[in-house]
């Protein structure tokens, strides 16, 4: 028998990425349990048997725990890497000249092979190359056909294969590398909910990307490379959500200009009601120990203080020693700040003006009814989700229980602030609209006796982009009696 569904009363999101240390059914259903609300797979690794074991597993879950489950693949995109050494790695010192070339063979401390034309195409002398996440510093002197000149910066030990960063200057390299596009086929033939892209430099990235995708699946534009900064706000306009990636921009940025670029990126998707999720080492040192430190969860806090739609784990709990203890850390982090008295101020810091239009309208007054009325919960009827997305731009003070007829708009709500997404015929008479939200939310407890709920839709019903009714009801203790409790209803 499935569990009975259960709306979190958290109202930030969790993202658990999935991996060597939670590829079971008993440890995805487990991280599900501790607070989990959608899953990532990482198609840097793993084979496509692997991913689709996984796939099976989450929406396995679905029927199990009687609640929407969502899957976000996550593409690798281009990896920039150098070649391979004589004694698979050199040392290098500061201030000494080292070179990037075309050359095969085995490099040593003065030269390794870069096997990527791109850079050689895009570089000019006093640009920064950054190697091992950073480790490495490689300032560019000259630039020939067929060798990058450097001088070394900041010296250290190179080996073999490791990663390339090129912050300073736009690369000619498109977002989708031939993996990808295979990944990206088996993700979508596999029905997952989200598509992350990753290396997003320019809005034209994120627009090939939705032409392959064709409106199968929701498409993420990960955040990571400074150039996608500077064109942020039409990047948001092609994406569906947006993903703090602060990996990356940690490494090809100074450190200290991250936090105020995560608050800027939160904010810009939240004005346009884009969904916001904030990523990497969140709770890194979990990894390999039981607790965090005082510094991550404050970081977490952070992230849900801004009223992100979502907050991610990565190695936490796909490699770490303590996957569900990271979910129920973040869980536990994130009831304890919603929970402060003034979390209602602080997420609202961010104004969001209505678009001049019926939909907005109306959940711009959902918000300002709750506290009128007092009312514990808005229902509102979508097929697209576009309802459940304006209403949680607003970030309202009451549980937002979408009802939807469609199983990928409720899998998709799953990164959504706020909302708890059930799959439930559509209505078809103003009578039975108010009847079905009334037993949907005593049902699915956002509401009981005696509470007033607020009620959006649209007329005629079932018809998307339609809302234009927004209805206030009281429900009474017996409503579940009079009505039939719906258990099992669709």
């Amino acid at each position: 028998m499935p569990s009975q569904f259960v709306p979190r009363s958290r109202k930030v999101r969790i993202l658990a990425t999935l991996g060597p240390a939670s590829n079971t059914h008993d440890m995805i259903r487990s991280l599900a349990e501790a607070g989990a609300d959608a899953f990532r797979i990482n198609m840097s690794h793993g084979t496509h048997a692997e991913h689709l074991k996984l796939i099976e597993i989450i929406r396995g879950l679905e029927k199990e725990l009687d609640r929407p489950t969502t899957i976000l693949a996550d593409l690798q995109g281009p990896k920039l890497r150098v070649g391979r050494f004589a004694g698979d790695k050199a040392s290098l010192r500061k201030g000494q000249n080292f070179v990037l070339d075309h050359d095969p063979s085995p490099g040593d401390s003065s030269r390794v092979n870069l096997p990527h034309r791109e850079v050689f195409d895009a570089v000019e002398p006093g640009m920064r190359l950054l190697v091992d996440d950073g480790k490495i510093v490689l300032r560019v002197a000259s630039v020939a056909p067929d060798r990058i000149k450097t001088k070394v910066e900041v010296g250290g030990t190179i080996s073999n294969n490791k990663g390339l960063n090129v912050p300073d200057v736009v690369l000619p390299l498109a977002a989708l590398t031939a993996k990808d596009r295979a990944d990206l086929a088996f993700a979508l033939e596999h029905q997952v909910d989200w598509i992350a892209l990753s290396f997003v430099q320019r809005p034209e990235d994120v627009a090939e990307a939705r032409r392959l995708i064709a409106g199968r699946a929701a498409l993420l534009a990960k955040i990571e490379k400074p150039a996608a900064i500077d064109r942020l706000d039409a990047i948001l306009e092609l994406a569906d959500a947006v993903m703090v990636a602060r990996g990356d921009l940690g490494v090809e940025l100074p450190p200290e200009s991250v936090p105020p670029l995560q608050k800027r990126i939160v904010e810009s998707a939240r004005r346009l009601g884009r969904p916001v999720v904030v990523a990497t080492q969140m709770l890194e040192s979990m990894i390999v120990a039981p607790t965090p430190t005082r510094a991550e969860v404050s970081d977490v806090a952070t992230a849900v203080y801004d009223a992100a739609d979502a907050v991610m784990l990565s190695a936490e709990t796909a490699s770490g020693q303590w996957p569900r203890e990271a979910v129920e850390m973040m869980n536990r982090i994130a009831t304890r700040v919603e929970a402060d008295p003034s979390h209602g101020a602080r997420v609202h810091f961010t104004e969001t003006l209505p678009d001049p239009t019926t939909a907005d309208a109306i959940a711009q007054a959902a918000n300002t009814m709750i506290g009128t009325v007092s009312a514990a919960a808005i229902v509102c009827y979508t097929t697209s989700g576009s309802t459940a997305r304006r209403v949680a731009r607003e970030r309202p003070a009451a549980p937002i229980l979408v009802l939807t007829p469609s199983p990928k708009t409720a899998r998709r709500l799953g990164l959504l602030w706020g909302a708890h997404a059930v799959r439930t015929r559509d209505v078809t008479s103003f009578e039975e609209m108010v009847a079905k939200a009334k037993r949907m939310a005593l049902r699915h407890g956002v509401a009981k006796g005696g509470d007033r709920i607020i009620i959006m839709a649209g007329v005629p019903f079932g018809t998307p982009g339609s809302t234009n009714v927004i209805h206030i009801v009281r429900l009474v203790g017996d409503e579940l009696d009079r009505y039939g409790s719906g258990r099992g209803e669709r």
